[in-house]
């Protein structure tokens, strides 16, 4: 497990507890990707691309990680997961030309209808608001 990944996952086990112990509803987590920045202009490059596929894999296997304890962690009739909302994004649509359009968000849990995954046309694409006003 590499610096990156360890620390996401002591992050999450934090913001876990916090959520188990009713210490607090609302959690922001910004993951600092600077250290591996470099291989995000990656130019198309295939070896730059599988070490970035590879680091990527590593945080989404912490949020699996992270997404299952909220599953597995039971509060009243529910389990946490369902109670919770978790977005999970980037700033960058493609860091590589450092594209701020046509984000990839992930929404998981808080009750709401899953199983789908949802592409926009890149050019009259609904905004991003739009998901935040339905988790309101």
């Amino acid at each position: 497990m590499n610096t990156l990944t360890r620390g996401i996952f002591l992050r999450a086990a934090g913001v876990l507890l916090a959520l188990e112990s009713d210490s607090t509803r609302l959690v922001s987590l910004f993951i600092d990707t600077t250290v591996i920045h470099n291989i995000t202009h990656h130019g198309n490059r295939p070896e730059a691309l599988a070490e970035l596929r590879g680091h990527e894999e590593k945080q989404f296997d912490a949020l699996n990680g992270f997404l299952s304890a909220l599953a597995g962690t039971k509060e009243e009739n529910q389990n946490l997961l369902d109670r919770t909302m978790v977005l999970y994004g980037t700033p960058m649509g493609s860091a590589n030309s450092h594209s701020n359009v046509n984000l990839p968000v992930l929404l998981a849990g808080g009750g709401f209808k899953h199983g789908q995954h949802l592409a926009f046309n890149k050019e009259n694409n609904y905004p991003l608001t739009n998901l935040y006003v339905s988790m309101l």
